[in-house]
């Protein structure tokens, strides 16, 4: 890092990716940091990076926003120079840009954050990162990250306020929901339709008699009520992160559900059945189901995110306790900006752990386990987006 990194006043970050969550972590800098800004967007699609600089304020926080157009997997010398000059990385780009993307970071010894489910790139940025000089945070958005963060913070206190170190069950829960839902899907795209049929039909990893193991996706479906609403919750995939790594032998049942109204994951099932008799498997299935969602669900942008997790377990006497937390967050106006929920609760979390970066909290690969809850969730960014 060569321009700001100790200065507790002014930093200099990359956004990789200047669609609707890039331009949200800017508009949220604006808002709501506590330092001076200087910003370089980065994308391949010149439309994003014209909107986004035309989105994010210049304020006494946000000093300037410069735009780099730059073709997919390219690294022009503009490029490098930024890089050169800058003190992290916000990988707001496709998942599977993450290993490209994280490898500049580590050549320009620059802290990186990023936000993908994806467990294969998830898994070469932890290995090419294990001896970085600077911090690697993985996963760092909503489903994983936030969710993640309340759930272990939940199971670390039920286990200091009865002095156990088991418990019986984590759940981690979250719906990117709209407010309104319609027959006969229930649903509308609030986010990448190609994220949702992905996690609708990859398998979860979970946690079963204290062990990690995976099951199907849409293989467990619940019914839980937050706040006087009914949602169906069922398996789905990439939400649960290092959780049931770092937690396995000490929680018998720990799994991540996504919300959905009633009646939509039967419609998915109908969808899928029929798509199966044609004889689409594999990723055939997966975009055949994107296919057939895009086609018949429309994009809301009046949404809402439901976030829910607890934890249960028995004390010394065998009497049973439940530690749980809920979340509701809709849009909201930031420095002047209005914003969808779905794009402050992802950006929220990635721009509050790059602020523990910038602190020297963390060097090398680091996932949500490791992040200590408290800092992050009392930070200025998650604690006005989420209400915590």
């Amino acid at each position: 890092m060569t321009s700001s990194a100790m200065n507790q006043d002014r930093s200099r970050f990359v956004i990789a990716g200047a669609g609707g969550i890039g331009t949200a972590a800017g508009v949220l800098l604006a808002a709501l940091g506590e330092r001076d800004y200087d910003l370089v967007l980065w994308d391949a699609n010149a439309g994003n990076l014209e909107r986004a600089a035309a989105t994010i304020p210049r304020d006494h926080r946000v000093r300037s926003v410069e735009t780099l157009h730059v073709a997919r997997g390219e690294t022009p010398p503009e490029l490098h120079r930024a890089l050169e000059a800058a003190d992290i990385v916000l990988d707001c780009l496709p998942g599977s840009a993450a290993p490209f993307v994280a490898r500049l970071a580590l050549e320009h010894r620059l802290h990186y954050v990023n936000l993908t489910e994806h467990v294969a790139e998830t898994d070469e940025i932890l290995a090419l990162s294990r001896d970085a000089e600077t911090a690697f945070v993985l996963q760092t958005g909503l489903a994983p990250g936030f969710s993640n963060i309340v759930g272990h913070r939940l199971f670390r206190d039920l286990c200091h306020d009865f002095e156990i170190d088991k418990i019986d069950r984590l759940k981690m829960r979250v719906g990117a929901l709209t407010v309104h839902a319609h027959a006969p899907h229930f649903y509308g795209f609030t986010w990448s339709p190609a994220g949702v049929a992905t996690e609708y039909l990859k398998p979860a990893v979970v946690v079963r008699d204290f062990e990690k193991t995976n099951r199907p996706s849409l293989s467990r479906r619940e019914t839980l009520i937050v706040g006087g609403v009914v949602y169906e919750e069922d398996l789905t995939s990439g939400g649960a992160a290092d959780l049931p790594d770092a937690l396995a032998g000490r929680v018998r049942d720990l799994d991540y559900k996504t919300l959905r109204y009633p009646g939509h994951y039967a419609w998915v099932e109908e969808k899928l059945a029929e798509l199966r008799e044609e004889g689409h498997e594999g990723k055939a299935l997966i975009r055949a189901l994107q296919t057939v969602m895009e086609a018949a669900i429309p994009r809301v942008e009046d949404d809402r995110v439901v976030v829910y997790a607890a934890a249960e377990g028995r004390d010394s006497r065998g009497i049973p306790h439940l530690y749980e937390e809920a979340h509701r967050v809709h849009p909201g106006v930031f420095a002047g900006v209005r914003l969808r929920a779905i794009q402050t609760t992802t950006a929220a979390p990635m721009v509050e752990v790059a602020h523990l970066l910038l602190d020297g909290a963390y060097r090398g690969p680091v996932l949500q386990s490791e992040i200590d809850p408290d800092g992050f969730l009392g930070g200025p960014f998650v604690s006005a987006v989420y209400g915590v």
